[in-house]
């Protein structure tokens, strides 16, 4: 069961990032369409790694660069480490929902557009608000202390790639079958994976805890469900299920919502 788990880990690890898994080591790791829907579970572990590196990327870059200008520095610094590590695998998504729901297009019409390589006026926009917003949350998380920031990092990333792995089990699959890289994921994951992925996660509320105490670490769990559910509503009005690139868009208003949550000062 362990090595199993190992495996699939490995799996999720190179699907969702670009950690390279080569050589014996994937051949140990093997691969299969079966083998990568289970590794949907470990979507929150692979989580750990892209908020640790961030996290640490972030308080290296503010111990250099102090002062509100530095926080927004290493604010920029960490997003480019995320983007970097994991090609922007997620923020394509959100440019690509956007641009096949920010007009009026009907069901048909939205699904083409998402699967257009091109970015459009309302996939740029959204890319740009949601890193702008991105950089000023950390930003002003950072004036509360630089740990807080760097747990909020780790939880958000964390949190933030659970939420996906619901959709996948409660929608449909929607999209091209046969052309898209989320194609092992057309069919729902069980309950098993589904708590799998959850086991990864509850750990994640520690930090936040420590940082901020319960209430914020309410806040945000709270504020990752609401995101999620309104994700999951606007998919399936629109587009009556899920697809990749929904799932990445999730993945990125998810993680906003936790940094909007734990910034704002009641």
């Amino acid at each position: 069961m362990l090595t199993s788990g190992l495996r699939h880990f490995l799996l999720a690890l190179q699907f969702f990032t670009r950690v390279p898994v080569t050589g014996r080591l994937a051949q140990w790791v093997g691969f299969s369409p079966q083998m990568l829907r289970s590794s949907a579970a470990h979507f929150p572990g692979v989580g750990w790694l892209v908020g640790g590196v961030a996290a640490a990327v972030f308080v290296v870059a503010q111990a250099g660069l102090p002062g509100v200008a530095g926080a927004v520095v290493a604010a920029l610094l960490s997003t480019i480490a995320t983007v970097l590590l994991t090609g922007a695998f997620h923020e394509d998504g959100l440019a690509d929902v956007a641009d096949g729901l920010g007009g009026s297009a009907d069901r048909a019409r939205a699904l083409e557009i998402m699967k257009d390589s091109r970015i459009g006026a309302f996939g740029a926009i959204a890319l740009v608000l949601a890193l702008g917003l991105k950089i000023a949350l950390l930003t002003m998380l950072a004036g509360q202390g630089v740990e807080v920031a760097a747990c909020a990092i780790v939880s958000a990333h964390v949190l933030s790639r659970l939420a996906p792995l619901f959709l996948i089990r409660w929608l449909p699959y929607v999209g091209d079958s046969g052309a898209s890289k989320a194609k092992p994921l057309a069919d729902a994951i069980g309950a098993g994976a589904l708590w799998v992925g959850v086991s990864w996660s509850i750990p994640a509320a520690a930090p936040v805890l420590l940082a901020q105490g319960g209430v914020k670490t309410a806040a945000m769990v709270l504020a990752c469900a609401l995101a999620a559910a309104f994700m999951a509503r606007l998919l399936r009005r629109r587009l009556q299920g899920f697809t990749g690139d929904g799932l990445g868009a999730t993945q990125q208003v998810c993680e906003l919502s936790i940094y909007l949550a734990l910034a704002w000062q009641a």
